[in-house]
């Protein structure tokens, strides 16, 4: 009996054997695919943004999908770089080949200043690449240097025949007082003709100074955030006495306070653009009439109007009244004390910030001045990251990012 049941006991265990290795043999339904997560694009090391944040060039890191992971803060204010990513297909193209071809390349490229008007930067780019996943490139302003020569072509030319009144008008005006000596009443009727002539020569070479100097750079040294609110505000409160002087009512609307009116430029600049627009709308409005400035807050665009009540700009002067030393009334101009550069001024204001400016005017109906700006969208704040509970004590735990 005992053999009986030891010989039933080893039948099952290698009944058990032979059908499990059967069942293994027997070609079964394939294993469901596992799918395996992309592996994150690995950070930059810390040593090579401490060497990206020395550099004096425009710095930008570029990743494989094309987002922009790392820039200097002059890369926005220069429009290179808008949500993380190139602003021109240009540089888009060059980073794609380098990725490619693992080679560093070395262009010089014109882009536009900004996505309206007609601001142009030349720029020296030097891309390489970084990692197997990154490639850095390199920007260089060379903007100031094509322009240099050019400028001072054109600064010789102007200065030489815009000068060319006052002083003489001031020469002309030393000889009457001389002559009149003996004349007291003659003497001050001359002098406050002379303190109005240079008054305006002070005027005349300061604004040469300044158009020039914003030709000259074409762009912005150190592009900071600007309230064009603020800006506005400190334009209007200068010409407020003028205006009251002659009669003239100086209305802002200055839009929703919710909504930002960020840019990135210089403020002094952006003020003075608003100073001059004002001030040319006061020289050329009539006594009871009223100056409008309005600024627009957008997501893309920051829109900021001047409209008078004046005598109009004829179509034949549309397309020049942005020229230097052009005036639609020359005789007004001379009276008022213009100086023919601040519109000019404006122009190059507004591309250096790269917008634009533009006008609409018709005779009898008065002139809207209309500068457009691109936005600043500052870089968003960190990410809040959601506390974690502990197992060990099942409260909320604070998780440093």
């Amino acid at each position: 009996m005992l053999l009986a049941v030891v010989a039933v006991v080893v039948a099952l265990v290698v009944g058990a054997v032979v059908g499990y290795a059967l069942r293994a043999r027997r070609p079964g339904p394939a294993p469901a695919a596992r799918m395996t997560p992309p592996e994150p694009l690995s950070p930059l090391a810390s040593p090579a943004i401490d060497v990206l944040d020395a550099l004096r060039s425009v710095a930008m890191v570029i990743d494989a999908s094309d987002r922009v992971v790392r820039s200097s803060a002059s890369a926005q204010a220069l429009g290179l770089v808008r949500d993380a990513e190139l602003s021109h297909a240009q540089l888009r193209g060059l980073v794609r080949d380098v990725r490619r071809d693992a080679d560093v390349r070395e262009v010089e490229l014109d882009v536009a200043r900004g996505p309206l008007g007609q601001g142009r930067l030349t720029i020296g780019v030097r891309v390489a690449p970084l990692s197997q996943q990154h490639v850095l490139v390199l920007v260089e302003d060379r903007t100031h240097s094509r322009r240099v020569e050019e400028t001072r072509r054109d600064f010789v030319v102007n200065v030489s025949h815009e000068l060319k009144t006052p002083v003489s008008g001031l020469t002309l005006l030393a000889e009457a007082m001389d002559d009149a000596r003996d004349d007291p009443e003659a003497v001050h009727r001359f002098a406050g003709r002379m303190r109005v002539e240079t008054s305006r020569l002070a005027r005349l070479v300061q604004e040469i100074i300044e158009l020039s100097r914003l030709q000259v750079a074409d762009t912005l040294d150190e592009p900071v955030l600007v309230d064009v609110r603020v800006c506005v505000r400190e334009a209007v409160e200068h010409l407020q006495v003028v205006a009251a002087d002659r009669d003239i009512e100086i209305s802002t609307a200055l839009g929703d306070p919710s909504e930002p009116a960020l840019i990135y430029g210089d403020g002094n600049l952006i003020t003075t653009a608003v100073r001059n627009l004002v001030e040319n709308a006061l020289n050329y409005s009539d006594s009871g009439t009223r100056v409008g400035v309005t600024v627009q807050p957008g997501p893309d665009l920051i829109t900021l109007v001047v409209k008078d009540q004046g005598r109009g700009i004829p179509p034949a002067d549309l397309d020049r009244v942005f020229e230097r030393f052009y005036r639609v009334d020359a005789a007004r101009s001379r009276r008022t004390g213009g100086t023919g550069l601040g519109l000019a001024i404006v122009k190059h204001v507004s591309a250096n910030h790269g917008g634009e400016v533009s006008v609409w005017s018709e005779e009898g109906q008065g002139s809207t001045f209309t500068i457009r700006l691109p936005a600043a969208r500052p870089a968003p704040a960190a990410p809040v990251i959601p506390a974690e509970r502990t197992p060990e004590h099942n409260t909320p735990r604070k998780v440093t990012p």
